[in-house]
């Protein structure tokens, strides 16, 4: 029936019912447009006053990673790459760019990048301090593996002279990092603080496991020139960190016996978790006796010589 045989009545109501049908798929498509952010609770502070100090401690180690990746993959840091973000604190000594292949180089760089994100995030969110005085030489971690072992390794051990030996001892900062936010995460109340440690967890853990996935594909390897295996480093590694924090064992290497294993079904430990495979967490004071390698949280050293900074580290130092 074509449109100008129709009376002028019937014209009208079709225009009308195609506006509406028009209309009403607008609307339609509207209320059932995906949702992408998740609604805050109900009278919760985005940040609370007692997040804070707990966050701003992360910085610590957060700094400490940026200067090892940044330095280890592109032989400058972060006063290279966002100055503002170490707001005037004193530059790292030690640090040099280490002999990486081109895939380990890749990996570290990336790393590096993200710390630097993860500086602003901390920074942007409950805000921060200057970067701590951090040590990062080759005497540093001579000490760290030596006390690990026991005895003086010969030749003294060199983070910087190969990948592996790099990923060593990369194997020994990151994972303080995660086991701080897994013990952070309890007493955070803001949601958006809660956000940021959850984002901040992630991709720490992603880390961790890069580094120990890539170290267990070596694990029965020696490392040279010395008649130990990668799978015996970790060990070493992990159980020095749980002497210094000295609150029991948070921390195991890449093989373990079976009862300890995953289900108790498997040696390998490619991730260090407990008998639920959920992560550990540390409390700052653990946290800064393994850092500081003094086994005491009032006695700074190792990675960081001055001390931590931020509220928690200082009244620890008695600056509080």
């Amino acid at each position: 029936m074509a449109l100008q045989t129709i009376s002028p009545l019937l014209r009208y109501f079709f225009l009308f019912f195609f506006l509406f049908l028009v209309s009403d798929a607008h609307h339609s498509l509207a209320d059932t447009q995906p949702v992408c952010e998740s609604k805050p609770p109900p009278k919760d502070l985005p940040v609370h006053p007692r997040d804070v100090d707990l966050m701003q401690f992360a910085l610590n180690l957060e700094h400490t990673e940026t200067e090892w990746f940044l330095f280890g993959a592109l032989g400058y840091g972060l006063d290279n790459v966002e100055p503002e973000l170490a707001m005037g604190g004193p530059p790292p000594v030690g640090t040099r760019k280490a002999r990486l292949d081109n895939v380990t180089r890749r990996i570290i760089e990336e790393f590096g990048y993200q710390e630097v994100g993860h500086l602003r995030a901390i920074k942007k969110t409950v805000g921060g301090f200057p970067r701590p005085l951090i040590n990062l030489s080759k005497h540093n971690f001579e000490q760290i593996f030596d006390e690990a072992f026991g005895y003086s390794l010969s030749p003294p051990f060199d983070p910087y002279i190969d990948s592996l030996n790099y990923l060593l001892a990369s194997y020994v900062i990151p994972y303080v990092g995660l086991v701080a936010y897994v013990g952070t995460n309890p007493n955070i109340e803001g949601y958006v603080t809660k956000r940021l440690l959850a984002g901040l967890l992630a991709v720490e853990a992603g880390q961790d496991a890069v580094i120990r996935a890539l170290l267990y594909e070596r694990a029965k390897e020696t490392v040279p020139p010395y008649d130990i295996t990668v799978a015996e480093f970790t060990d070493r590694i992990s159980d020095l960190r749980n002497r210094l924090a000295m609150c029991g064992v948070r921390d195991e290497g890449l093989i373990v016996p079976l009862e300890l294993g995953a289900e108790q079904r498997t040696t390998s430990n490619i991730l260090s978790a407990d008998r639920n495979s959920l992560g550990y967490g540390r409390t700052p004071e653990e946290v800064l006796r393994i850092v500081y390698g003094t086994g005491n949280e009032h006695v700074p050293g190792g990675f960081l010589p001055a001390g931590g900074n931020g509220v928690i580290a200082r009244k620890l130092l008695g600056d509080g």
